[in-house]
């Protein structure tokens, strides 16, 4: 592996490591200050928010090709209608993303033969 391939890996795992890390490590210096004022405030706001706000970040991301052409907006909206359609159907989250990943795969390949 190269070195700037090394780099990205380094800097993903770091950027991944704060985001779970620093807002954790606030609460518990936070909750660790109001018990020694015999008051626990509820958990603010923004940070019971910051989950979903990564996952519609990463979502959104994802959604977009990155090299953009018929083909591959084609198999992203296959692998959006199959994700959706197999998670009505079960409610769960494994199958769903694995029918997704199979028909974009699948649109892919039958795209690039054609």
């Amino acid at each position: 592996m190269t070195t700037m391939l090394w780099m990205a890996v380094v800097a993903t795992t770091l950027g991944t490591l704060l985001m779970r890390m620093a807002p954790l490590i606030w609460m518990r210096r936070r909750l660790a200050e109001r018990q020694t004022e015999d008051s626990v405030e509820p958990m603010p706001q923004w940070l019971s928010v910051l989950g979903p706000l990564m996952i519609a970040a990463v979502l959104g991301v994802s959604l977009v090709p990155a090299q953009p052409s018929i083909a591959s907006w084609s198999a992203t909206g296959v692998g959006v209608l199959a994700t959706l359609a197999v998670w009505y159907r079960t409610r769960s989250l494994g199958w769903p993303v694995a029918a997704g990943v199979a028909a974009y795969g699948l649109t892919l390949v039958l795209a690039g033969s054609l």
